[in-house]
């Protein structure tokens, strides 16, 4: 089977179908997204993933948006999967009643071994004899009831999700470690960007844009997004550029109708395929390279990438011309996504546009309905460590890859302070950046480490903002707190009061003392009077390094006696 890939695999592929094979191999199920830009492989992870679920007698299920997907990843699956003994089916609006019904009973039965099919997979009268494996492409187009049914099917099967924009939730679940991720980042052979274009919508540029394609014998998707006008767009279309022959698709047509144009625009029959968002997910037509979008203005970021990512999939160059309408203002929103979709032209930016989303819209709530919201509601880094805590938690105890148990982690002292703790986005404009910094912060174990990355820092980006101050001040307090046993700390109204992880005891006097003027010591609970002003910063640093002192004095007491 792997021989018979036409292509040559990147590293990114390797490594990624490495960790797949053997994630499936382990006892646990499992859980992985596979984060890779428009044309750059997944399809082939997710063949040979089924391959390998169908050789241990197991069956597999492939979930697609769109009927139109569905059928492509059939004609390539059956291709490919030819010379093996394997039942592959499709289960979509494209069949009748009765064919559905007959691949339903195969399912049950166990005779079909991979099903690929739309939303109509998810419908309760599609029951599975031994279902091995569940795979997800272009998971964003999946709304939350559908993920919740497919939350039924993950806890006794592996499960593989494909996309190259996750939504917020689904990205954050795989940069924070709840879920695996892989991600190929290694562009095919020969493959060249798409030159982007914002234009008013002008007859003589979509006549010059149609034109220059033919002539180099290409395809042309026209994108009008309205099912009631696109007939009467199709036949001026027609008139605009006579020579070429045009088809028109989308999702209320009859399916008959609707496959017979797809395979005639796929095997070259068809010049200019007048359609709609219906072509947006997974489809490959290396000779279709020229695409115009009408109404720019009403896609989402997402959506405008994933279209463009229709063509540019062979050697060619590709050109997208977004147009927008003549003589109408547009909203700001729509100018941001307009910006952000021109400077994402280089080749891999999918998940620099996942992330972006994710920045802009928030994570979501992992285990509830939302898909995403805004992480500064608590602000970035106490929602990061308390999931890093929670995830931590989890997995201590768990065996590590060689057998032994995972250790757990020391815990780190949750802190409530009144600062505005963060990196601004005009002092580190990269985003990538920005999380990497976010990251190795919250993974210093060391007092030290703290000025050599504010020294870095001060190198890299120039001098430090007052809100980076505040979060270099946070993370420095975590990490003397956690030396010091403090469990938390939550300064409010002028005063701290420090929680500890083990009681004081008899040495509650003592400590009193060590601590000075100010300080009230309970049983497993310290409250210090602050100083007025900024200086409420050093006093509290300096109540913290005298209760580490004190900690260190009394284990060596302990250890003399």
């Amino acid at each position: 089977l792997e021989d018979s890939f036409p292509y040559e695999e990147t590293v990114d592929q390797r490594r990624t179908i490495y960790e797949m094979k053997y994630e499936m191999e382990q006892s646990h199920p499992m859980d992985r997204l596979v984060c890779g830009d428009v044309g750059y492989g997944k399809t082939e992870v997710a063949l040979r993933a089924a391959f390998k679920a169908v050789g241990d007698n197991r069956q597999v299920a492939l979930l697609v948006p769109t009927t139109v997907l569905a059928q492509q990843h059939y004609a390539t699956f059956s291709q490919r999967l030819s010379p093996f003994p394997m039942k592959i089916e499709v289960l979509s609006r494209f069949r009748t009643k009765r064919e559905q019904q007959e691949v339903i009973e195969g399912i049950q039965s166990g005779a079909v071994d991979i099903i690929i099919g739309t939303h109509r997979l998810l419908q309760k009268d599609v029951a599975f004899k031994d279902l091995g494996l569940v795979i997800v492409d272009e998971e964003q187009r999946f709304g939350v009831a559908h993920k919740e049914r497919l939350k039924q099917m993950r806890r006794e099967v592996d499960m593989l999700t494909l996309s190259a924009t996750p939504i917020p939730r689904t990205l954050h679940m795989g940069l924070s470690g709840i879920r695996d991720m892989s991600t190929i980042d290694t562009a095919p052979e020969d493959r060249q960007p798409v030159k982007t274009f914002v234009s008013q919508h002008k007859e003589d540029v979509i006549k010059e844009a149609i034109t220059r394609e033919l002539d180099r014998g290409g395809q042309v998707y026209y994108l009008h997004n309205r099912v009631n006008t696109i007939n009467r767009v199709a036949a001026e279309l027609a008139q605009l550029v006579p020579k070429a022959r045009f088809g028109v698709a989308h999702g209320r047509m009859p399916e008959e109708e609707l496959e017979d144009v797809m395979a005639s625009f796929q095997q070259g029959d068809i010049d200019v395929l007048v359609c709609t968002t219906i072509i947006e997910s997974g489809l490959d037509i290396p000779n279709a390279n020229t695409l115009v979008l009408e109404r720019a203005d009403r896609f989402g970021l997402s959506q405008l990438y994933q279209l463009r990512g229709r063509i540019g999939r062979g050697s060619n160059r590709a050109y997208a011309y977004l147009l927008l309408p003549r003589g109408q203002r547009i909203t700001e929103t729509a100018t941001k996504r307009l910006k952000a979709i021109l400077e994402a032209t280089e080749l891999g930016s999918g998940y620099r546009i996942a992330l972006r989303d994710l920045e802009i819209r928030g994570a979501g709530n992992i285990l509830g309905s939302q898909q995403s919201g805004h992480i500064h509601a608590v602000g970035f880094d106490l929602y990061s460590q308390l999931l890093n805590e929670a995830v931590a938690e989890i997995k201590a105890g768990e065996p590590a890859g060689d057998g032994r148990a995972v250790e757990e982690p020391a815990p780190a002292a949750r802190v409530i302070v009144p600062l505005a703790a963060h990196i601004p986005e005009d002092y580190v404009g990269h985003l990538p950046t920005r999380l990497a910094i976010y990251q190795r912060l919250s993974k210093l174990k060391l007092q030290q480490e703290v000025g050599d990355i504010r020294t870095e820092l001060q190198d890299r980006f120039g001098p430090i903002p007052e809100p980076v101050e505040d979060l270099l001040y946070l993370v420095n307090v975590k990490l003397v707190a956690a030396d010091a046993g403090v469990e938390s700390i939550n300064v409010h109204g002028g005063a701290a009061t420090l929680n500890l992880v083990q009681p004081v005891r008899g040495a509650r006097f003592a400590l009193e003392k060590a601590l000075g003027p100010g300080a009230k010591v309970g049983n497993r609970q310290i409250h210090i009077r602050l100083a007025q002003g900024d200086s409420w910063k050093e006093t509290l640093v300096t109540a913290l390094q005298r209760l580490l002192e004190f900690a260190r004095r009394l284990e060596m007491a302990v250890a003399a006696r």
